[in-house]
């Protein structure tokens, strides 16, 4: 029999959308060691800071909904989120100690440089979707049509900064330096994040924007409201992505629907995890997988879809990034 819950700890299993895999969630919790339900004000950390993203994305989002979630199940007497640049921001905030908790790509946690014995995962918590945003009447269909044009490639310390000229490499695309004009061949690329690149693209100072996020994006959303856009077919790439990384990315289905009057579209998708630092104690990584698998219903952001979104494929498929011993115990309780 299990021992019953502590006050202020996660509690039974809430309803969940039905995009959510509750009988993975169900089965786990059920065979979760008892030692991840017992939980005192008196041995969890006082602060925990959750590295998050730009205002607008995916990123900040949810970790404001992780924080508060840590917070008022007890997992922490205080938590908060932070708003960074994205994903290399935020494995800089982990490995500087500033963070306990950050959300990056699969692809940014692999890098190499820096101590990656630093950094380990406690799971992929969703797939993120990279968005290549044009605006309908620029007559940009595909990739190559990108050449000779201004491109936001993501602000520095962004996840987007990273994956982008990956991306365009792959396309055989050269890159102008930043401020330059574009050249044939190349797309010149700004360094702007999501609100400063959608800003752009509505000014016509740019002609493409990328960003690596979930669906829908709630600025990208907001946008269409206001300038017609579409968004391009980047799986394609994938052949060649593949060739040169690994197989960390995957060929993802923007839904119809998810932007209004923009019709679906096949896109490269990538790994989202959350990462803690590999030093981060055991019970406070115990008691915050036990908060995803009992409370998932509470940190998914009101603007998405849930599109694979803490399922049982994908909580436990981190990319090759490590998973903290602590975490890796409770999911191998449930794999044997």
């Amino acid at each position: 029999m299990r021992e019953p819950l502590a006050p202020g700890c996660p509690g039974p299993l809430p309803a969940r959308r039905s995009v959510l895999k509750s009988a993975f969630a169900v089965g786990l919790a059920a065979i979760l060691p008892p030692a991840l339900s017992a939980c005192t004000g008196s041995d969890r950390p006082e602060n925990l800071v959750v590295a998050g993203g730009e205002p607008g994305g995916f990123y900040l989002e949810f970790s404001t909904l992780l924080a508060a979630a840590l917070e008022r199940h007890g997992v922490a007497a205080h938590a908060r989120a932070e708003a960074t640049g994205g994903s290399l921001d935020n494995i800089a905030e982990l490995r500087a100690g500033r963070a306990a908790f950050a959300v990056a790509l699969a692809d940014a946690a692999s890098q190499p440089g820096g101590d990656t014995a630093e950094v380990a995962a406690i799971g992929k918590v969703y797939e993120n979707y990279v968005h290549c945003v044009v605006r309908k009447d620029s007559g940009i269909r595909d990739i190559s049509g990108l050449a000779g044009r201004r491109v936001a490639v993501g602000q520095p310390g962004s996840g987007t900064s990273l994956t982008t000229p990956r991306l365009l490499e792959a396309a055989g695309l050269g890159t102008s330096t930043e401020g330059a004009a574009p050249a044939a061949g190349t797309a010149a690329v700004e360094n702007l994040g999501l609100n400063d690149g959608i800003a752009a693209l509505k000014a016509g100072t740019v002609e493409a924007l990328f960003w690596s996020g979930g669906v829908p994006t709630a600025a990208i959303a907001a946008a269409q409201q206001e300038v017609a856009l579409g968004l391009l077919d980047l799986s394609g790439l994938l052949p060649e992505l593949r060739r040169r990384y690994g197989g960390m990315y995957d060929r993802v289905l923007i839904p119809e629907g998810s932007y209004p009057g923009i019709p679906a579209v096949w896109t490269v998708g990538a790994p989202n995890l959350l990462l803690c630092r590999r030093d981060l104690d055991n019970t406070t990584v115990e008691r915050t997988v036990q908060l995803l698998v009992h409370n998932a219903g509470e940190l998914i952001p009101q603007s998405t879809l849930g599109v694979q979104f803490l399922s049982a494929e994908s909580l436990i498929n981190t990319a090759g990034v490590p998973l903290h011993p602590a975490a890796a115990d409770a999911y191998r309780a449930l794999h044997g």
